[in-house]
């Protein structure tokens, strides 16, 4: 795995613990209903890029 890629792990897994944090606050307080599957698609797509991403 060269730099570039190590870069954009660290990267994708700090915006994945800010995103869980914020989707964890919108399931308590849920101001506009659409933020929850939002929230949730672009989780899913960060940890699809992370497993790509490890396994090359």
């Amino acid at each position: 795995m060269d730099k570039k890629a190590k870069k954009r792990i660290e990267v994708l897994q700090k915006k994945r613990t800010k995103l869980r944090n914020e989707l964890s606050v919108v399931r308590k307080f849920p101001d506009d209903p659409a933020d929850i599957p939002r929230l949730e698609k672009e989780i899913a797509d960060i940890e699809a890029e992370l497993e790509k991403l490890k396994k090359s």
